[in-house]
């Protein structure tokens, strides 16, 4: 079908579905993008403009995690579009619906200077469309219906040729194939509802699967009429809202909670992928327990899953209902303090470690009562990762993410934390990073400053890349690489235009407490001069194995 054209380009054609699909684009304008950039800003679309390209999708990455709605991020062909690709596939990874529309050489051919974009962009999994001046309208429209769909990020390409031509009268499209409707087995949930009835000792552990899907008021019923403990990923915490929630579970859990989930005889694992934070290195679930997943995903995502149902979170939890009975006694009787709160409570930790430097323990511990109950926790990856999670709350499931944690890398950080602040829930944004995450996203402090109205940085500085430093020089590794000249954040922080505190104490944090009094007006930057001594727990249990004596062989 043919409709008519719309007196426009190309560039506008797209920017139109953009208007109707996103609130918010991210990019940075080059040479691929300037004509569909043109068209959003003059129509006054949104835009925030990032400082480095790798910066574009992890902001809209974060905006979807913090507001559930989808984004566009935009760069232009060739270095433009290379610079995304870290962010494009932690967002791939993560299962973040978002659309990168991109440059792309011109219909005649590739130019010296181009790249196979496609090629590149499926070596990721991620998907690419590329536009024609007659489908522009209906392959923009697939990108988004598709990415939301799926719950994965879509390429739009744009030939350079095609950008500034007039529309033709545009056809319509086929959609995309969808992938198959995820059939629950009932059979596989009367199998899991007989092992977890015949638990003395269940555990509910929630991801973010569950949050997509709203399970966590079912998955809470089921587990009261187990009654069951419940433990959450980073992604999901708070979901259930219950007196009888463990916090996040694996590495970024404090001890008490953990060891309390290490006592679980039957696991069920719902919308959790069941990383290597999660399990904390392996050590999170007894040898002996029972481990069910419930999962979206076609397969298992651990080799201790002993029973996989593949199932949408929220449809399972019902169907699990059906098959549950309300027990008078459960595991809860018998571990009180985890409902009336003795087991959170933990002794204020010393301000400063043996070296005399700041011990990031006391610190997170102070920043829980200091920063605004309304925030929203940005976290950059690290050994560092571990301290806010542990002693700082947040207010839902969307108001503490981990941006990078699914490719291993560090450095999304900043963009991020400009995406999360524009979902438009009028907490303080809190970013927590490392130093050298910190100085690998540099570029976009200035587009914190300069796009987020409450903000706070919070810099974990050991001076050193401390995952390495923890894992590798205790291993005997030369450290020199390890180490990072210290930098002073503050300062920088100033010289873009911050309120900033290089602690030495925690009687500094008045600083901070004054800035909070008077509403949290634009960005404040803390640096923490932390201990390179300090290692986080979930740090030190991962390396009690491969630090562990080797027993001679026998002969």
């Amino acid at each position: 079908m043919n409709t008519a054209p719309n007196n426009g380009t190309v560039s506008d054609i797209i920017a139109d579905v953009i208007a109707e699909h996103s609130e918010v684009v991210f990019g940075l304008m080059g040479n691929g993008n300037a004509f569909l950039i043109s068209s959003l800003t003059a129509r006054g679309h949104r835009f925030i403009s990032a400082r480095h390209e790798q910066g574009t999708v992890a902001m809209a990455d974060a905006y979807h995690r913090a507001s559930g709605k989808i984004a566009t991020a935009t760069a232009t062909y060739g270095a433009g579009f290379t610079n995304t690709l870290t962010s494009l596939a932690e967002a791939r990874l993560a299962r973040i619906p978002l659309v990168l529309v991109v440059g792309e050489s011109p219909t005649t051919g590739m130019r010296p200077w181009d790249v196979d974009q496609t090629a590149i962009a499926g070596g990721l999994g991620v998907l690419t469309l590329t536009v024609q001046a007659h489908t522009a309208a209906a392959l923009a429209r697939r990108a988004f219906e598709h990415a939301a769909r799926e719950r994965v990020p879509v390429v739009v390409a744009i030939p350079y040729d095609l950008a500034a031509l007039p529309a033709p009268a545009q056809k319509n499209v086929e959609s995309l194939p969808a992938s198959p409707a995820t059939q629950t087995d009932p059979d596989d949930v009367a199998k899991a509802a007989s092992i977890l009835a015949q638990s003395s000792r269940p555990l509910i552990i929630a991801g973010r699967g569950a949050v997509v899907s709203e399970a966590g008021p079912t998955l809470r019923e089921a587990g009261d009429r187990l009654g069951a403990l419940f433990a959450t990923s980073v992604m999901a915490r708070n979901i259930f809202g219950s007196d009888w929630d463990l916090g996040i579970a694996g590495g970024f859990g404090r001890m008490a909670a953990v060891e309390i989930m290490r006592q679980a005889d039957v696991v069920l694992v719902v919308g959790a992928g069941l990383n290597m934070f999660q399990m904390r290195y392996g050590t999170l679930i007894s040898p002996d327990a029972t481990v069910i997943q419930v999962d979206t995903l076609p397969a298992a995502t651990h080799d201790r899953v002993d029973l996989f149902i593949r199932s949408d979170s929220k449809v399972f939890g019902e169907l699990l209902l059906d098959e549950l009975e309300m027990r008078t006694t459960g595991w809860r009787s018998r571990v009180p303090e985890v409902a009336d709160g003795r087991l959170a409570e933990e002794p204020p930790s010393e301000e400063l470690a043996p070296d005399g430097r700041l011990n990031p323990k006391a610190f997170a511990q102070a920043l829980e009562t200091i920063l605004p109950v309304e925030r929203t926790i940005v976290q950059d990856g690290g050994h560092f990762s571990g301290w806010i999670p542990m002693y700082c709350s947040a207010p839902d499931p969307q108001a503490l993410m981990l941006v990078g944690t699914a490719f291993q890398t560090i450095g999304l950080g900043l963009p991020a934390a400009v995406g999360a602040a524009q979902a438009g829930n009028g907490r303080t944004t809190v970013l927590v990073t490392g130093d050298g995450g910190a100085l690998m996203a540099l570029a976009e402090l200035e587009t914190m400053i300069r796009a987020v109205n409450s903000g706070i940085i919070v810099v974990f500085n050991d001076a050193a890349y401390g995952a390495e430093l923890h894992q590798y020089a205790a291993r005997g590794l030369h450290s020199q690489a390890m180490l990072i000249d210290e930098v002073d954040f503050a300062a920088v922080g100033r010289a873009f235009g911050a309120e900033a505190l290089k602690a030495r104490s925690l009687s500094d944090l008045d600083q901070l407490k004054d800035w909070v009094a008077r509403g949290c007006p634009g960005v404040f930057v803390l640096d923490l001069p932390v201990s390179q001594t300090v290692i986080a727990e979930y740090m030190s249990e991962s390396m009690q194995g491969i630090l562990a004596p080797v027993a001679p062989p026998t002969i």
